[in-house]
Protein backbone atom coordinates (compact mmCIF):
# COMPACT_ATOMS: atom_id res chain seq x y z
CA UNK A 1 0.00 0.00 0.00
CA UNK A 2 1.16 3.53 -0.79
CA UNK A 3 0.74 6.72 1.16
CA UNK A 4 -2.78 7.60 0.03
CA UNK A 5 -5.92 7.24 2.18
CA UNK A 6 -4.12 6.90 5.49
CA UNK A 7 -6.20 7.92 8.53
CA UNK A 8 -4.73 9.58 11.62
CA UNK A 9 -5.76 8.83 15.18
CA UNK A 10 -6.92 5.23 14.79
CA UNK A 11 -6.86 2.86 17.74
CA UNK A 12 -4.93 -0.42 17.72
CA UNK A 13 -8.25 -2.28 17.37
CA UNK A 14 -9.23 -0.20 14.35
CA UNK A 15 -5.86 -0.84 12.70
CA UNK A 16 -6.16 -4.58 13.29
CA UNK A 17 -9.67 -4.69 11.84
CA UNK A 18 -8.59 -2.73 8.75
CA UNK A 19 -5.54 -4.94 8.32
CA UNK A 20 -7.74 -8.05 8.39
CA UNK A 21 -10.18 -6.55 5.86
CA UNK A 22 -7.35 -5.41 3.57
CA UNK A 23 -5.85 -8.90 3.60
CA UNK A 24 -9.25 -10.40 2.83
CA UNK A 25 -9.70 -8.00 -0.10
CA UNK A 26 -6.27 -8.85 -1.53
CA UNK A 27 -6.65 -12.61 -1.16
CA UNK A 28 -10.38 -13.29 -1.60
CA UNK A 29 -11.98 -10.41 -3.54
CA UNK A 30 -9.56 -8.91 -6.06
CA UNK A 31 -8.59 -12.24 -7.69
CA UNK A 32 -12.24 -13.11 -8.51
CA UNK A 33 -14.08 -9.76 -8.65
CA UNK A 34 -13.97 -9.11 -12.38
CA UNK A 35 -14.94 -12.67 -13.29
CA UNK A 36 -17.90 -12.68 -10.89
CA UNK A 37 -18.93 -9.19 -11.98
CA UNK A 38 -18.98 -10.08 -15.66
CA UNK A 39 -21.03 -13.19 -14.84
CA UNK A 40 -23.38 -11.13 -12.62
CA UNK A 41 -22.89 -13.85 -10.01
CA UNK A 42 -23.76 -13.35 -6.34
CA UNK A 43 -20.50 -13.51 -4.33
CA UNK A 44 -21.64 -16.08 -1.79
CA UNK A 45 -18.16 -17.21 -0.71
CA UNK A 46 -17.07 -13.61 -0.22
CA UNK A 47 -20.19 -12.83 1.80
CA UNK A 48 -19.60 -15.91 3.98
CA UNK A 49 -16.03 -14.74 4.58
CA UNK A 50 -17.21 -11.29 5.63
CA UNK A 51 -19.64 -12.92 8.07
CA UNK A 52 -16.70 -14.75 9.68
CA UNK A 53 -14.80 -11.46 9.95
CA UNK A 54 -17.77 -9.96 11.81
CA UNK A 55 -18.37 -7.22 9.24
CA UNK A 56 -22.17 -7.64 9.32
CA UNK A 57 -22.15 -6.76 13.01
CA UNK A 58 -19.36 -4.21 12.95
CA UNK A 59 -21.38 -1.33 14.45
CA UNK A 60 -23.95 -3.38 16.36
CA UNK A 61 -23.33 -3.01 20.13
CA UNK A 62 -21.59 -5.82 21.98
CA UNK A 63 -24.69 -6.40 24.13
CA UNK A 64 -26.40 -7.56 20.92
CA UNK A 65 -23.44 -9.73 19.86
CA UNK A 66 -21.83 -7.16 17.56
CA UNK A 67 -18.35 -5.63 17.62
CA UNK A 68 -19.55 -2.22 18.83
CA UNK A 69 -17.32 -0.26 16.46
CA UNK A 70 -17.76 3.31 15.20
CA UNK A 71 -19.12 4.60 11.90
CA UNK A 72 -15.55 5.64 11.06
CA UNK A 73 -14.33 2.05 11.42
CA UNK A 74 -17.22 0.84 9.29
CA UNK A 75 -16.61 3.47 6.59
CA UNK A 76 -12.90 2.64 6.38
CA UNK A 77 -13.76 -1.06 6.01
CA UNK A 78 -16.23 -0.19 3.23
CA UNK A 79 -13.51 1.83 1.49
CA UNK A 80 -11.24 -1.22 1.56
CA UNK A 81 -13.97 -3.57 0.33
CA UNK A 82 -15.05 -1.23 -2.49
CA UNK A 83 -11.43 -1.03 -3.58
CA UNK A 84 -11.75 -4.77 -4.20
CA UNK A 85 -15.27 -4.83 -5.65
CA UNK A 86 -17.90 -2.16 -5.09
CA UNK A 87 -20.82 -4.60 -5.32
CA UNK A 88 -19.68 -6.40 -2.17
CA UNK A 89 -19.84 -3.16 -0.19
CA UNK A 90 -23.41 -2.80 -1.52
CA UNK A 91 -24.35 -6.17 -0.04
CA UNK A 92 -23.34 -4.80 3.35
CA UNK A 93 -24.59 -1.22 3.09
CA UNK A 94 -28.36 -1.65 3.10
CA UNK A 95 -28.04 -4.34 5.79
CA UNK A 96 -26.05 -1.87 7.85
CA UNK A 97 -28.58 0.96 7.37
CA UNK A 98 -31.40 -1.28 8.60
CA UNK A 99 -29.35 -2.40 11.62
CA UNK A 100 -28.45 1.22 12.38
CA UNK A 101 -32.10 2.30 12.24
CA UNK A 102 -33.09 -0.50 14.62
CA UNK A 103 -30.20 0.44 16.94
CA UNK A 104 -31.18 4.11 17.00
CA UNK A 105 -34.97 3.97 16.78
CA UNK A 106 -36.18 0.44 17.52
CA UNK A 107 -37.95 -0.70 20.67
CA UNK A 108 -35.97 -2.86 23.06
CA UNK A 109 -37.97 -5.88 21.87
CA UNK A 110 -37.07 -5.11 18.24
CA UNK A 111 -33.40 -4.74 19.14
CA UNK A 112 -33.32 -8.07 20.96
CA UNK A 113 -35.25 -9.78 18.17
CA UNK A 114 -33.17 -8.63 15.22
CA UNK A 115 -29.74 -7.23 16.15
CA UNK A 116 -28.02 -10.46 17.31
CA UNK A 117 -29.20 -12.29 14.18
CA UNK A 118 -28.15 -9.34 12.01
CA UNK A 119 -24.71 -9.28 13.63
CA UNK A 120 -24.30 -12.94 12.70
CA UNK A 121 -25.51 -12.30 9.16
CA UNK A 122 -28.46 -14.65 9.65
CA UNK A 123 -30.98 -11.83 9.21
CA UNK A 124 -30.06 -9.66 6.24
CA UNK A 125 -31.58 -6.24 5.72
CA UNK A 126 -32.90 -4.29 2.72
CA UNK A 127 -33.84 -0.61 2.78
CA UNK A 128 -36.88 0.59 0.82
CA UNK A 129 -37.82 4.20 0.25
CA UNK A 130 -37.90 4.82 -3.55
CA UNK A 131 -40.86 4.05 -5.81
CA UNK A 132 -41.18 3.69 -9.61
CA UNK A 133 -42.35 7.28 -10.05
CA UNK A 134 -40.01 8.93 -7.58
CA UNK A 135 -36.54 8.75 -6.07
CA UNK A 136 -35.40 11.68 -3.96
CA UNK A 137 -38.92 13.19 -3.76
CA UNK A 138 -39.74 11.21 -0.63
CA UNK A 139 -42.78 13.33 0.21
CA UNK A 140 -44.54 11.93 -2.86
CA UNK A 141 -44.53 8.26 -1.82
CA UNK A 142 -47.81 6.46 -2.48
CA UNK A 143 -47.34 3.06 -0.79
CA UNK A 144 -49.82 3.03 2.09
CA UNK A 145 -50.34 1.12 5.31
CA UNK A 146 -53.88 1.19 6.69
CA UNK A 147 -54.63 0.14 10.27
CA UNK A 148 -56.87 -2.93 10.61
CA UNK A 149 -57.21 -4.05 14.21
CA UNK A 150 -53.80 -5.16 15.51
CA UNK A 151 -52.37 -5.18 11.97
CA UNK A 152 -51.60 -2.81 9.14
CA UNK A 153 -52.42 -3.66 5.52
CA UNK A 154 -49.82 -2.47 3.00
CA UNK A 155 -50.44 -1.75 -0.69
CA UNK A 156 -48.06 -0.20 -3.20
CA UNK A 157 -44.92 -0.70 -5.24
CA UNK A 158 -41.31 -0.03 -4.27
CA UNK A 159 -38.21 0.29 -6.46
CA UNK A 160 -34.42 -0.09 -6.27
CA UNK A 161 -34.15 -2.46 -3.30
CA UNK A 162 -30.53 -3.50 -2.97
CA UNK A 163 -30.54 -7.05 -1.53
CA UNK A 164 -34.22 -7.24 -2.45
CA UNK A 165 -34.00 -10.97 -3.12
CA UNK A 166 -31.21 -12.02 -0.76
CA UNK A 167 -32.58 -10.18 2.28
CA UNK A 168 -35.16 -11.47 4.74
CA UNK A 169 -35.98 -8.16 6.46
CA UNK A 170 -37.04 -4.91 4.78
CA UNK A 171 -37.11 -1.49 6.44
CA UNK A 172 -40.06 -0.07 4.53
CA UNK A 173 -41.21 3.56 4.39
CA UNK A 174 -44.96 4.00 3.81
CA UNK A 175 -47.73 6.56 4.24
CA UNK A 176 -49.86 5.97 7.31
CA UNK A 177 -51.87 9.23 7.16
CA UNK A 178 -52.15 9.76 10.90
CA UNK A 179 -53.85 13.12 10.42
CA UNK A 180 -50.75 15.21 11.06
CA UNK A 181 -50.48 18.68 9.51
CA UNK A 182 -47.24 17.76 7.68
CA UNK A 183 -46.76 15.05 5.05
CA UNK A 184 -43.49 14.16 6.76
CA UNK A 185 -45.33 13.26 9.97
CA UNK A 186 -47.71 11.01 8.06
CA UNK A 187 -45.01 8.47 7.21
CA UNK A 188 -43.96 5.38 9.14
CA UNK A 189 -41.30 2.70 8.87
CA UNK A 190 -42.20 -0.98 9.13
CA UNK A 191 -39.89 -3.94 9.61
CA UNK A 192 -41.23 -6.43 7.07
CA UNK A 193 -40.12 -10.05 7.30
CA UNK A 194 -39.97 -12.24 4.20
CA UNK A 195 -38.33 -15.29 2.69
CA UNK A 196 -35.20 -14.92 0.55
CA UNK A 197 -35.54 -15.36 -3.19
CA UNK A 198 -37.96 -14.16 -5.86
CA UNK A 199 -41.68 -14.47 -6.49
CA UNK A 200 -44.16 -14.35 -3.62
CA UNK A 201 -41.83 -14.21 -0.61
CA UNK A 202 -44.60 -13.48 1.92
CA UNK A 203 -48.40 -13.35 1.64
CA UNK A 204 -49.15 -10.25 -0.42
CA UNK A 205 -45.47 -9.43 -1.06
CA UNK A 206 -43.80 -10.21 -4.39
CA UNK A 207 -40.17 -9.64 -5.41
CA UNK A 208 -40.46 -9.91 -9.22
CA UNK A 209 -36.79 -10.57 -10.01
CA UNK A 210 -33.45 -8.87 -10.53
CA UNK A 211 -33.24 -5.59 -12.43
CA UNK A 212 -30.59 -5.81 -15.15
CA UNK A 213 -28.09 -2.99 -14.61
CA UNK A 214 -25.14 -1.41 -16.42
CA UNK A 215 -22.91 -1.99 -13.42
CA UNK A 216 -23.28 -2.86 -9.74
CA UNK A 217 -23.43 -6.50 -10.81
CA UNK A 218 -23.52 -9.52 -8.52
CA UNK A 219 -25.73 -7.83 -5.95
CA UNK A 220 -29.48 -8.16 -6.54
CA UNK A 221 -31.47 -4.96 -7.12
CA UNK A 222 -35.23 -5.44 -7.26
CA UNK A 223 -38.74 -4.06 -7.07
CA UNK A 224 -41.17 -5.01 -4.30
CA UNK A 225 -44.93 -5.23 -4.89
CA UNK A 226 -47.31 -5.11 -1.91
CA UNK A 227 -50.90 -6.24 -2.42
CA UNK A 228 -52.82 -6.55 0.83
CA UNK A 229 -49.70 -7.53 2.78
CA UNK A 230 -50.54 -7.71 6.49
CA UNK A 231 -47.97 -6.77 9.11
CA UNK A 232 -48.40 -6.62 12.86
CA UNK A 233 -48.37 -3.22 14.56
CA UNK A 234 -45.47 -4.62 16.63
CA UNK A 235 -43.36 -4.33 13.47
CA UNK A 236 -43.70 -0.54 13.41
CA UNK A 237 -40.15 0.75 13.96
CA UNK A 238 -39.99 2.33 17.40
CA UNK A 239 -43.59 1.36 18.12
CA UNK A 240 -45.07 4.71 17.05
CA UNK A 241 -46.45 5.83 13.67
CA UNK A 242 -45.54 9.14 12.06
CA UNK A 243 -41.78 8.99 12.66
CA UNK A 244 -40.74 7.12 9.54
CA UNK A 245 -39.39 10.03 7.53
CA UNK A 246 -37.03 11.14 10.27
CA UNK A 247 -35.91 7.56 10.94
CA UNK A 248 -35.19 7.05 7.24
CA UNK A 249 -33.27 10.33 6.93
CA UNK A 250 -31.09 9.32 9.87
CA UNK A 251 -30.35 6.08 8.03
CA UNK A 252 -29.70 7.91 4.77
CA UNK A 253 -27.07 10.11 6.45
CA UNK A 254 -24.97 7.09 7.40
CA UNK A 255 -25.74 5.63 3.97
CA UNK A 256 -24.25 8.72 2.33
CA UNK A 257 -21.06 8.27 4.34
CA UNK A 258 -21.04 4.69 3.09
CA UNK A 259 -21.41 5.74 -0.56
CA UNK A 260 -18.65 8.32 -0.08
CA UNK A 261 -16.46 5.52 1.28
CA UNK A 262 -17.32 3.31 -1.70
CA UNK A 263 -16.38 6.12 -4.08
CA UNK A 264 -13.10 6.57 -2.24
CA UNK A 265 -12.33 2.87 -2.62
CA UNK A 266 -13.10 2.84 -6.35
CA UNK A 267 -11.06 6.00 -6.90
CA UNK A 268 -8.07 4.60 -5.03
CA UNK A 269 -8.16 1.37 -7.03
CA UNK A 270 -8.42 3.29 -10.32
CA UNK A 271 -5.37 5.34 -9.34
CA UNK A 272 -3.42 2.20 -8.39
CA UNK A 273 -4.21 0.61 -11.74
CA UNK A 274 -3.25 3.78 -13.62
CA UNK A 275 0.09 4.36 -11.92
CA UNK A 276 1.06 0.70 -12.33
CA UNK A 277 0.10 0.64 -16.02
CA UNK A 278 1.85 3.97 -16.67
CA UNK A 279 5.14 2.52 -15.42
CA UNK A 280 4.83 -0.59 -17.64
CA UNK A 281 3.57 0.91 -20.91
CA UNK A 282 6.26 2.53 -23.04
CA UNK A 283 5.99 5.07 -25.84
CA UNK A 284 8.75 6.99 -27.59
CA UNK A 285 11.40 5.04 -25.74
CA UNK A 286 10.29 5.50 -22.14
CA UNK A 287 7.44 4.58 -19.74
CA UNK A 288 4.43 6.83 -20.26
CA UNK A 289 4.62 7.79 -16.57
CA UNK A 290 7.72 9.82 -17.46
CA UNK A 291 5.80 11.93 -19.98
CA UNK A 292 4.76 15.15 -18.26
CA UNK A 293 1.14 14.91 -19.46
CA UNK A 294 0.70 11.53 -17.74
CA UNK A 295 2.69 12.52 -14.65
CA UNK A 296 0.54 15.61 -14.13
CA UNK A 297 -2.62 13.55 -14.58
CA UNK A 298 -1.44 11.05 -11.95
CA UNK A 299 -0.68 13.89 -9.54
CA UNK A 300 -4.18 15.33 -9.97
CA UNK A 301 -5.77 11.90 -9.53
CA UNK A 302 -3.89 11.27 -6.28
CA UNK A 303 -4.87 14.68 -4.91
CA UNK A 304 -8.56 14.02 -5.64
CA UNK A 305 -8.38 10.58 -3.99
CA UNK A 306 -6.78 12.09 -0.89
CA UNK A 307 -9.25 14.99 -0.65
CA UNK A 308 -12.29 12.69 -0.97
CA UNK A 309 -10.91 10.37 1.72
CA UNK A 310 -10.36 13.29 4.12
CA UNK A 311 -13.93 14.56 3.72
CA UNK A 312 -15.38 11.06 4.11
CA UNK A 313 -13.44 10.58 7.36
CA UNK A 314 -14.63 13.94 8.69
CA UNK A 315 -18.27 13.11 7.94
CA UNK A 316 -17.99 9.74 9.71
CA UNK A 317 -16.34 11.27 12.75
CA UNK A 318 -19.02 13.98 12.90
CA UNK A 319 -21.79 11.34 12.99
CA UNK A 320 -19.88 9.39 15.65
CA UNK A 321 -20.17 12.41 17.98
CA UNK A 322 -23.94 11.93 17.96
CA UNK A 323 -24.59 15.14 16.04
CA UNK A 324 -26.38 15.49 12.69
CA UNK A 325 -24.03 15.32 9.74
CA UNK A 326 -26.39 16.10 6.88
CA UNK A 327 -24.09 18.82 5.49
CA UNK A 328 -20.87 16.90 6.10
CA UNK A 329 -22.29 13.66 4.68
CA UNK A 330 -23.72 15.52 1.68
CA UNK A 331 -20.41 17.26 0.99
CA UNK A 332 -18.44 14.05 1.35
CA UNK A 333 -20.82 12.06 -0.85
CA UNK A 334 -20.91 14.74 -3.55
CA UNK A 335 -17.16 15.34 -3.67
CA UNK A 336 -16.19 11.67 -3.41
CA UNK A 337 -18.64 10.63 -6.14
CA UNK A 338 -17.59 13.39 -8.55
CA UNK A 339 -13.88 12.89 -7.93
CA UNK A 340 -14.28 9.12 -8.20
CA UNK A 341 -15.73 9.49 -11.69
CA UNK A 342 -13.01 11.93 -12.73
CA UNK A 343 -10.23 9.68 -11.42
CA UNK A 344 -11.72 6.60 -13.08
CA UNK A 345 -12.04 8.44 -16.40
CA UNK A 346 -8.40 9.57 -16.16
CA UNK A 347 -7.31 6.02 -15.40
CA UNK A 348 -9.36 4.82 -18.36
CA UNK A 349 -7.59 7.32 -20.63
CA UNK A 350 -4.17 6.32 -19.35
CA UNK A 351 -4.99 2.71 -20.23
CA UNK A 352 -5.78 3.79 -23.79
CA UNK A 353 -7.47 1.17 -25.96
CA UNK A 354 -6.88 -1.51 -23.34
CA UNK A 355 -9.18 0.35 -20.95
CA UNK A 356 -12.05 -0.48 -23.29
CA UNK A 357 -11.33 -4.19 -23.05
CA UNK A 358 -13.20 -6.34 -20.53
CA UNK A 359 -9.90 -8.06 -19.87
CA UNK A 360 -8.73 -5.03 -17.90
CA UNK A 361 -10.14 -4.15 -14.49
CA UNK A 362 -10.61 -0.47 -15.30
CA UNK A 363 -13.52 -1.38 -17.60
CA UNK A 364 -15.43 -2.68 -14.57
CA UNK A 365 -14.55 0.35 -12.45
CA UNK A 366 -15.75 2.67 -15.23
CA UNK A 367 -19.24 1.19 -14.98
CA UNK A 368 -19.23 1.01 -11.20
CA UNK A 369 -18.19 4.64 -10.73
CA UNK A 370 -21.32 5.88 -12.50
CA UNK A 371 -23.52 4.46 -9.74
CA UNK A 372 -21.76 6.64 -7.16
CA UNK A 373 -23.27 9.70 -8.84
CA UNK A 374 -26.84 8.59 -8.09
CA UNK A 375 -26.69 6.25 -5.08
CA UNK A 376 -28.17 7.78 -1.87
CA UNK A 377 -29.12 10.95 -3.76
CA UNK A 378 -27.61 12.69 -6.77
CA UNK A 379 -25.04 15.46 -6.51
CA UNK A 380 -27.81 17.98 -7.21
CA UNK A 381 -29.77 16.68 -4.21
CA UNK A 382 -26.64 16.98 -2.05
CA UNK A 383 -26.21 20.58 -3.23
CA UNK A 384 -29.79 21.39 -2.21
CA UNK A 385 -29.22 19.91 1.27
CA UNK A 386 -25.91 21.72 1.69
CA UNK A 387 -27.17 25.03 0.29
CA UNK A 388 -30.32 25.17 2.44
CA UNK A 389 -28.32 24.46 5.58
CA UNK A 390 -25.69 27.06 4.75
CA UNK A 391 -28.37 29.71 4.16
CA UNK A 392 -29.67 28.99 7.67
CA UNK A 393 -26.19 29.12 9.22
CA UNK A 394 -25.19 32.31 7.41
CA UNK A 395 -28.56 34.09 7.46
CA UNK A 396 -28.20 37.85 7.44
CA UNK A 397 -29.26 39.58 10.63
CA UNK A 398 -31.60 42.52 10.69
Amino acid sequence: MGRLCETDGLTDDQREILKAVRTFVEEKILPVATELEHADEYPQEIVDGLKELGIFGLMIPEEYDGLGESLLTYALCVEEIARGWMSVSGVINTHFIVAYMIMQHGTEEQKKKYLPAMAAGEVRGAFSMSEPGLGSDVAAIKTKAVRDGDDYVIDGQKMWLTNGGSSNLIALLVRTDEGADSVYRNMSTFLVEKETGFGEVAPGLTIPGKIDKMGYKGVDTTEAVFEGHRVSADQLLGGEPGKGFYQMMDGVEVGRVNVAARACGIGLRAFELAIAYAQQRETFGKPIAEHQAIMFRLAEMATKVEAAHAMMVRAARQKDTGERNDVEAGMAKMLAAEYCNEVVQDSFRIHGGYGYSKEYEIERLYREAAFMLIGEGTSDIQKMIIGRSLLKDYKLKG
